[in-house]
């Protein structure tokens, strides 16, 4: 079994890799599973239900989000019937939603699992103890188990891999948009990787317009945020997995940019 993952999809450009490369990479890896991160879709803020469908019409066949999961309003026209669409399952009771699914693909059931960060973030519910509770309904249907961990710093982020070593998939981090080059399989089996890199802008920063974010750091006024033009950049993760066990055999990271394009094969 294979899971492709591609980190957050930032605004046009990011939209616009997953239209140009999708289908080549599902093409090249053969993936059973793929899964985007969305919630940066629409202008760099939140996903619309247009956008949704477009991942599933392109290749994907869930979506996960983040701490920008309501920034478009657009979302609770829809999330309640969006089955494929996944937000951080820690969210307080009563968020509108799935904060977790599970997928039927060739007779095996996989399982997707979002959850946020606390840590320079919102204040959410516990992501340990409340994957403690989905593992408890989870664990008695399927072991393949794929954990998006949207958080800000690479300490959480390895915390909730030790602490799920051997009880799912993968853990991989998404959020801070920079690809990191610690991929690996934990003792148990768990495979790990700090965070997969955005989808979207090059020559941006995290995705952004670099003037508008020089600026804030410079006077530390407010400044209104856009996505970047230009150069675009694809990052994703391939994950094997043994079909016996539920558990992580490899990992490769991928790059698609100007630097690093994708060859057809």
């Amino acid at each position: 079994m294979r899971l492709l993952f591609i980190g957050d999809v930032v605004g046009a450009p990011g939209r616009h890799m997953i239209e140009t490369h999708l289908k080549s990479l599902k093409q090249r890896y053969k993936p059973s599973l793929t899964i985007i991160n969305g919630e940066n879709a629409a202008h760099g803020k939140g996903i619309t239900k247009k956008i949704y469908k477009g991942f599933l019409d392109a290749g994907a066949q869930m979506v996960t989000l983040g701490n920008h999961a309501w920034d478009n309003r657009d979302v609770f026209t829809f999330i309640e019937e969006a089955k494929w669409l996944v937000r951080p399952a820690n969210f307080p009771e009563g968020t509108p939603g799935h904060g977790f699914n599970i997928m039927k693909v060739n007779e095996l059931e996989i399982a997707v699992v979002n959850i946020i960060g606390r840590t320079f973030m919102s204040q959410v519910d516990c992501p340990f103890r409340k994957m403690d509770r989905i593992l408890e309904v989870v664990q008695k249907r399927t072991p393949y188990i794929f954990v998006d961990f949207h958080a800000e710093t690479t300490s959480e982020k390895q915390a909730m891999g030790w602490y799920l070593d051997g009880r799912v998939t993968a853990v991989v981090g998404t959020h801070t948009h920079v690809q990191t080059a610690d991929e690996r399989i934990l003792p148990k089996g768990t495979g790990y990787l700090s965070d997969v890199g955005m989808t979207g802008p090059y020559d941006g920063i995290l995705g952004m317009e670099r003037e508008a974010v020089l600026h804030k750091f410079l006077t530390s006024l407010p400044v209104r945020f856009e996505v970047a033009n230009g150069r675009e950049q694809l990052n994703g993760v391939v994950i094997d997995v043994d079909r016996k066990t539920g558990r992580a055999t490899r990992m490769e990271r991928i790059q698609i940019s100007d630097e690093t394009p994708f060859l057809e094969t």
